[in-house]
């Protein structure tokens, strides 16, 4: 009986140690967080740096799903990209704050009409008027953290892919002096609203030209207007993918260390 006791207790000493060891999840290491602005509620996830202090400051970045993410539980967004930000060498070599909102089922992150009745969709940007609910409390988010003490103002980035690539390029259009860099992935926009932004921040525009959902013609017309206007994008399109053009950007090895490499 003795023996059967030592060894049922070496069973469950080795189980906790291997669910110890186990490594957190998306879930468990981007925080539940939400925001309100005039009644509207964001919910958006953050990841802290790892041995995050409030006394030191790091970069943050923004990233904008695209529109199958939307929704309200808080945890579809993080579907693409966010276990690029959990990688360990990028933890230690590029500490940053990461946030992901969602956009609610109803809403888009780009002032925009949308025709699904054609393949690949028609767009038709409204980029003059006001911004939609989500991204109105997008920037209203982003204000309030660049303003903590522990954020660089000078390294602000945004992401986005899909909906969130024309997302990227209308926060960069609505907020020109924020970003230091920005990466639009298989998205598109008016060409006319680059001219805010063109000289002053840096982008890498990614696109599939197989794109049969978004036309790899909106982010090649967006980027010939970012060089008619003075400036100088970086530009890759994958001869070999679809819409899905976001999994080959999160795959570049560079992607971040071009991103955090960028100072405003």
């Amino acid at each position: 009986m003795r023996h059967l006791f030592v060894i049922f207790t070496v069973i469950i000493l080795c189980s906790a140690k291997s669910v110890a060891q186990e490594p957190k999840s998306i879930e468990n290491q981007f925080l539940y967080e939400h925001h309100i602005v005039k009644g509207d509620t964001l919910n958006y996830r953050m990841l802290l740096p790892k041995n995050f202090q409030k006394t030191k400051t790091y970069p943050l970045v923004l990233v904008l799903h695209g529109a199958g993410e939307r929704g309200d539980d808080n945890e579809k967004q993080l579907l693409h990209g966010g276990d690029l930000f959990l990688k360990e060498e990028y933890r230690d070599s590029f500490p940053a704050i990461v946030i992901f909102p969602q956009c609610p089922d109803n809403d888009y992150w780009s002032k925009v009409l949308v025709d699904r009745s054609t393949k690949p969709f028609t767009f038709n940007y409204k980029f003059n008027e006001g911004p939609t609910n989500a991204l109105t409390s997008v920037i209203d988010l982003m204000e309030e953290m660049v303003d903590k003490p522990y954020v660089k103002t000078n390294q602000i980035y945004v992401i986005g892919l899909s909906m969130g690539g024309m997302g990227a390029f209308e926060i960069l259009y609505r907020k020109p002096n924020m970003f230091a860099a920005a990466v639009p992935i298989c998205g598109g926009g008016n060409p006319d609203s680059v001219t805010k932004y063109a000289k002053t921040v840096p982008l890498w525009v990614f696109h599939g030209a197989k794109d049969d959902v978004v036309n790899p013609i909106l982010s090649t017309n967006m980027v010939s207007a970012l060089l008619n206007n003075g400036g100088f994008p970086k530009f890759t399109l994958y001869d070999f993918a679809n819409h899905n053009s976001w999994d080959a950007a999160f795959a570049e090895p560079e992607l971040l260390s071009w991103i955090f490499s960028k100072n405003k």
